[in-house]
């Protein structure tokens, strides 16, 4: 019985029309009127061997049903001329191999024109995926959006390249950073709020109805919901065939470095400020939301060593046989980077000076917006304004050699029209990104006030409870709303704000 063997991958569908039905036409042509078997992988890269209908093709082979393989091209059997061998060598064996653009002889000179085929097609596989990554990275860089990545709060719109606010997720995401940050209270941590979402039966992207902790908290991590999103940011070369690889042998994501990123504008769903709050909180997040202890601590979490640099941690001690509360930088357990220095400190004089600095905030915020430590500031936008500051340099040197050139050469008109054309483009261009760069500078400004913000939330919520109605808890809350880190050094205590 012959064989017909047929492929497609989508790439070359759309780049050279290689369709399963004309290579099928081709192929029953050359059989002639003989009965036939057809092996047809659709949608698969030849770049491997592990195809279904190879591997029942190759086991055929094997118990001796074929005598006869008809294939349209050897790039059909593999784009890679080392796997293209092994097939052809494994199918002569046991049948004739026939195609049906390549007459293929068991010659010396026949061999050599078949190697060099293979070669072509090998460099040819790797040519269309230049060109397919330098498009899609083209596109990006148009300000468009190449695929629908599945990002959760949009939609994509494959029109405009662009995304769009899908209107229930988008809530959503709003809910997420509301409750994390602090302005929907009860919730302990990322896993809290995943159990939240799942117990008011909120489906997540995929339509499952269980979130778990880590989609939660890679929401909370992206960037994109500032009204960003970054493109070309991993290396996913080789990693195709992960799926065929041992788990030893499978090639890992890269991250491009920053440099690279493409950024594309969106429409934002959480302001740069409530963004930038979360992220710290990220950086804490261990510390903030361990595990529920014996006895409870106001500042637990958020107190360092100022001379070692270890966290310290809520302890109870026994003094003069009367037991105390303290917090202390000591690691005993086995591992530890670095012992302590043997830094203590009494928790109710340290919860009293903690509480107090608070409370000034609170009362005296303008004398405080002024005081309080480290402001934040979004990495996306100042590389955000190195790139259009970048371009704009481009730009002028581009414009300089423009009029240098017609002022040292005799052009006609043609030319000297469709160079002030593109001089105009270039006025156009450098237009817009002067305002872009102008209303960057203007969200810096807004993520500058992110303290301010802060404030203004703790002290409504503060000044809205009588004093003795605040208790433990609302104690608790209110510091880990204003307060990102306590430094304890011998002669002083520095509380550090967001």
């Amino acid at each position: 019985m012959k064989a017909i063997y047929v492929r497609v991958s989508t790439e070359e569908q759309a780049m050279k029309g290689y369709s399963l039905k004309d290579q099928l036409h081709e192929c029953r042509l050359k059989a002639g009127d003989s009965a036939v078997k057809e092996y047809i992988d659709e949608g698969i890269s030849g770049e491997f061997l592990d195809r279904p209908a190879l591997e029942r093709l190759r086991s055929d082979l094997k118990s001796g049903a074929i005598d006869e393989v008809i294939c349209l091209d050897p790039d059909r059997l593999s784009r890679k001329l080392v796997n293209q061998l092994i097939i052809t060598e494994e199918i002569e064996k046991r049948a004739k191999l026939t195609f049906v653009n390549h007459e293929y002889e068991k010659t010396p000179e026949g061999k050599l024109f078949y190697q060099m085929k293979g070669a072509v097609s090998e460099y040819e596989k790797a040519k269309i995926n230049e060109r397919m990554s330098r498009g899609r990275r083209q596109k990006a860089r148009e300000g468009k959006v190449v695929k629908d990545y599945g990002i959760y709060g949009y939609k994509y719109d494959k029109e405009t390249g662009g995304l769009v606010p899908d209107p229930y997720e988008s809530e959503i995401v709003k809910l997420i950073f509301d409750c994390f940050t602090g302005k929907r209270g009860g919730f302990k941590g990322i896993n809290g709020i995943a159990k939240h979402l799942a117990s008011l039966k909120i489906p997540t992207k995929s339509g499952k109805s269980v979130w778990h902790r880590q989609v939660v908290k890679q929401i909370l991590s992206n960037p994109v919901y500032t009204g960003v999103f970054f493109q070309n940011k991993w290396n996913c070369e080789g990693m195709l065939g992960n799926k065929y690889r041992p788990d030893d042998e499978k090639v890992p994501i890269k991250k491009r470095p920053k440099e690279e990123w493409i950024p594309v504008r969106c429409p934002a769903l959480i302001d740069s400020c409530t963004f930038v709050y979360a992220q710290e909180l990220l950086r804490n997040l261990r510390r903030r939301y361990a595990g529920k202890p014996k006895y409870e601590y106001l500042l637990s979490g958020l107190v360092r060593c100022g001379k070692c640099g270890n966290t310290m941690t809520g302890v109870r001690s026994k003094w003069w046989g009367e037991y105390i509360f303290e917090y202390h930088d000591r690691k005993n357990y086995a591992g530890a980077k670095n012992p302590g220095c043997g830094k203590r400190i009494r928790a109710e004089r340290l919860d009293e000076i903690v509480w107090n600095t608070v409370l000034n905030w609170l009362n005296d915020c303008d004398k405080v917006n002024n005081n309080m430590e480290d402001e934040q500031e979004s990495n996306f936008e100042e590389f955000e304004i190195k790139r259009i500051e970048g371009r704009i340099l481009e730009i002028a040197k581009e414009r300089l050699n423009i009029i240098d050139f017609v002022s040292k050469t005799k052009l006609d008109s043609v030319t000297t029209a469709e160079l002030g054309k593109r001089l105009n483009e270039l006025d156009v261009e450098q237009k817009s990104l002067e305002e872009e760069k102008n209303e960057i500078k203007n969200e810096l400004i807004k993520a500058s006030g992110i303290k301010k913000d802060l404030l203004k939330e703790a002290t409504t919520y503060y000044f809205g409870k009588a004093p003795e109605e605040i208790n433990f808890e609302d104690k608790k809350q209110l510091i880990r709303f204003l307060v990102r880190e306590i430094a304890v050094y011998d002669d002083e205590i520095k509380v550090f704000g967001f």
